[in-house]
């Protein structure tokens, strides 16, 4: 496993020419056997051009439909037992996809290159991701360095279990991370330092934070949704009780707000628990569930 004659190297690429012009020589040099995909994702400039140029496979969709559905394009057409998955903008080095694969034949079913505090774009980015990784690390009980790193090695026929499972925009990292950990797969991470990304970002802020928060909801809801609801139910309950006692104390009754304090913190747990086997069925269809949590 992970040598070049039977690795696919997946890169999802946007408007990323003046990065790849400069990468895919030097991708092609290094891993001649390997099987190079480019997903073009709408691409208005010299991507193809460029591709061509390289002598590597080029996946071209009509139209942008997302950093997400570039990886499942590309998983879906990748022939290699192993996959390569790298970001199209020049951040990620060719010399440390040799690191992900001695790693990954030690025994590992997914790899990850954790990014270190100098290589994140802002401080905004390097406190979220810090928020991720902390929560991601309190579902799974192991330690996540870098749960939304787009530069993995994986192996093909355990990440395809999960396709249908991820989403089109930029939280895919996240999602197959959870999804592994939850199949009982292991799990490795290996300290890169990513380079400074060539041309513009196409995260916005504003619209992409807000997706970002929700990943936060998706972490515990696609691990164990009981021990993201069981926490707010038991805020409720707690805030029921002592809504009761107050008024016990002071006005000897029972009133409708600690009723619905309480009826709630239930309802909000019994969610949980449905959630909770409709996430154990899900992953036990998909064939990828060695343990149960």
């Amino acid at each position: 496993m992970g040598t070049s004659a039977n690795i696919s190297i997946v890169i999802p690429a946007k408007n990323e020419a003046g990065a790849l012009v400069k990468f895919l020589p030097e991708l092609v040099t290094a891993y001649p056997s390997a099987e190079i995909i480019v997903v073009n994702d709408g691409s208005t400039d010299e991507t193809s051009d460029i591709c061509s140029n390289s002598g590597v496979i080029e996946i071209h969709h009509p139209y942008s439909k997302g950093n997400g559905a570039s990886i499942k394009s590309g998983a879906r057409a990748a022939t290699g037992d192993v996959i390569v998955f790298m970001d199209g903008d020049g951040q990620h080095r060719v010399n440390d996809i040799a690191r992900l694969l001695e790693r990954l034949n030690q025994g590992f079913d997914m790899v990850v290159g954790a990014r270190d505090s100098k290589s994140q774009a802002s401080l905004g980015r390097l406190a979220a991701n810090r928020l991720y990784n902390q929560l991601g690390t309190w579902m799974v009980g192991h330690t996540i360095e870098d749960l939304t790193s787009g530069f993995r090695a994986v192996k093909a026929v355990m990440f395809r279990q999960f396709l249908s499972m991820l989403p089109n925009g930029f939280s895919y990292p996240t999602t197959i991370t959870m999804a592994f950990f939850r199949a009982g797969y292991s799990v490795s991470y290996l300290p890169i330092q990513a380079d400074k990304r060539v041309g513009k970002s196409h995260i916005n802020l504003l619209k992409d934070g807000v997706r970002f928060l929700l990943i936060i909801f998706k972490i515990g809801t696609l691990y164990s949704p009981l021990k993201l609801f069981t926490p707010i139910s038991l805020m409720f309950f707690l805030s029921g009780v002592s809504y009761y006692l107050y008024t016990f104390i002071f006005y000897s009754r029972f009133t409708n707000m600690s009723a619905l304090l309480l009826s709630t913190s239930v309802l909000i747990f019994l969610m949980g628990l449905i959630s909770e086997q409709i996430t154990s069925l899900m992953y036990l269809s998909r064939g990828g569930v060695r343990r149960s949590d």
